[in-house]
């Protein structure tokens, strides 16, 4: 199995070592030549507008776009989830997304999250990080704060998340990205 990493910006490296140690091959993606035979996608975090920036200047964009329409598996992480969850970007996620919901990057913080289905609580680390003030079906949310905000996320072939699971060394969101979603 390979998985790919988004590589034009943001936490590319952290994911490229989740991805390993989850056994999975990764692969660094660059152009659109490098979708070509990978079983999945990660999209890591970084700044949503530089990566729509790239994406269009690669010409990535529409071909991905087209990519999760037909059901490919993509995971996507902070500004990841913001351009999955946007109909005009990626559109892989029903929900409306809130962009540095949590305010500037002095109010990142840490915080354990319950996970839906899962035994032991996650620790999930925000930076500058995005929220789903709602979701709509077929989407889930996975993870609900105290105050409602949607902080995880799935739809079908699509999986994201507000935090950063890639800086945790916690593997358990990319286990379950690569075991339940591909």
């Amino acid at each position: 199995m390979v998985i790919g990493v988004l590589a034009l910006q943001g936490a590319v490296s952290e994911h490229i070592k989740m991805v390993t140690a989850c056994g999975v091959t990764p692969r660094s993606v660059k152009t659109q030549a490098d979708l070509k035979g990978l079983d999945g996608l990660t999209i890591p975090g970084g700044e949503s507008t530089t990566i729509r920036k790239l994406l269009v200047r690669e010409q990535m964009l529409e071909p991905l776009k087209k990519l999760v329409q037909q059901g490919f598996p993509v995971f996507g992480t902070c500004a990841g989830l913001v351009l999955l969850a946007q109909p005009d970007l990626l559109n892989g996620l029903k929900g409306t997304v809130v962009r540095n919901g949590f305010g500037r990057q002095r109010e990142s913080f840490e915080t354990e999250l319950t996970v839906k289905g899962w035994s032991k609580p996650y620790h999930g680390i925000f930076i500058r990080a995005p929220y789903l003030s709602e979701v709509q079906q077929p989407a889930e949310a996975l993870v609900t704060l105290a105050d409602g905000r949607i902080v995880a996320a799935q739809q079908n072939h699509v999986l994201v998340t507000s935090f950063h699971p890639e800086l945790t060394g916690d593997t358990r969101f990319h286990r379950y990205f690569v075991e339940k979603m591909i």
